[in-house]
């Protein structure tokens, strides 16, 4: 087929195939296409393993990989890939980022710049007040905010965002076409207008409880900063904050009164090296905004050299493998090499396994599903 999406959807519906064993097949055999229509023997020479590799063969004989790709397309959603230029790049950053993305609404370059706000479904007035106030003062200030559609501080979250006019993504544990809570449905349109509603999970994935661990990972990684409002000692978002700290995140915790259930958790989390936070600004303060704007226009105003310039225009949102942008470039592998770690330091190419390179996303413009 002449889609690639449809390969790396078919990988994600095999059972038992996540990002690491995406990466072994990438590596082994160099293309997303290849690694789908590779024979038995093929496949376990690889690693992939007896039972493994006959549950790819069975899942590859009955997908029809262009009916899913069309059932995505007239649903109105999206799929991003880690070849896809408009990846967004701090989740690539993470250890084990999904391979796929299904997105319903637009991912912009901006995006880049975000905070996570998570905590209980069942807030205080304070943790309320609090929610509304951080997701506020960020939106105003650029700042895109993430979250996970939850009830209580999620919501909140968002909402604050959407009403001061900025951007917020919502990721969730279902698939983009199955909204949790169902009483979210509008608030997820909303968010669709002017941000995104993200997930690794297939279309037609219900909500069920062991989906939401593993998809705060992905809340921590499209984000520089998490901060926790309020968290009982069991809450979710004491999950995110361990995959934060994880990813290198800075994590901040809203300190509370140590008679409140709903604050034990984040007081817990400042005992054991979460920041406290005591006003917005703190959040805004380490993100580091005018740094990062700076070292953006540093990038963008570095000029490449002759070797660069080349390789930029041999590249596009197709990998290319270094020895074949050697041959079509006239250059020695080696110089190719240096040249490509310069330019992945720059943003302006991407590594997508096997030593295949595409060419990053351009600092404007937008992901969009129209």
């Amino acid at each position: 087929m002449g889609d690639s999406r449809g390969y790396w959807l078919g990988f994600s519906l095999v059972k038992g195939i996540g990002p690491a064993r995406v990466r072994a097949l990438l590596d082994a055999f160099g293309d997303i296409g290849v690694a789908w229509n590779a024979n038995a023997q093929e496949l376990r020479q690889m690693g992939l393993g007896q039972q493994l590799t006959e549950t790819l063969i069975e899942t590859r004989g009955r997908l029809d990989l262009e009916a899913e790709l069309e059932r995505i397309d007239r649903g109105g959603f999206g799929l991003l890939t880690w070849e896809d230029p408009a990846y967004p790049e701090r989740l690539l950053e993470i250890d084990a980022p999904p391979p796929v993305l299904y997105v319903r609404g637009g991912i912009q370059y901006e995006d880049r710049w975000a905070a996570a706000i998570v905590g209980t479904r069942k807030p205080t007035g304070y943790g309320k007040d609090v929610a509304c106030e951080v997701a506020s003062a960020l939106a105003r200030n650029g700042v895109t905010v993430v979250s996970g559609l939850a009830r209580g501080v999620d919501s909140l979250a968002h909402r604050a965002a959407l009403e001061a006019g900025g951007r917020t993504l919502a990721v969730l544990g279902s698939g983009v076409d199955y909204i949790y809570p169902p009483e979210h449905a509008r608030l997820a349109e909303m968010i669709a207008e002017s941000g995104a509603v993200v997930s690794d999970y297939p279309l037609g994935t219900r909500p069920e409880p062991g989906n939401f661990p593993p998809r705060n990972r992905i809340i921590s990684g499209l984000a520089l900063v998490v901060v926790i409002v309020e968290a009982g000692e069991s809450s979710g978002a004491l999950i995110t904050a361990e995959f934060a700290a994880d990813q290198g995140r800075e994590v901040f915790a809203v300190p509370g009164s140590i008679y409140s259930a709903a604050s034990r958790g984040t007081n817990r989390l400042i005992q054991t090296g979460a920041r406290p936070l005591l006003t917005a600004d703190e959040v805004l303060e380490a993100l580091n905004l005018d740094v990062l704007a700076r070292q953006e226009s540093v990038i963008e105003a570095l000029p490449e050299d002759e070797t660069e310039r080349q390789l930029l225009q041999a590249l596009t949102g197709e990998p290319l493998h270094v020895d074949e942008l050697g041959a079509r470039c006239g250059l020695p592998v080696a110089r190719v090499s240096a040249s490509l770690a310069m330019l992945e330091l720059k943003g302006r190419v991407r590594q997508v396994g096997g030593m295949h390179y595409i060419r990053a996303r351009e600092p404007q413009g937008e992901y969009r599903v129209e």
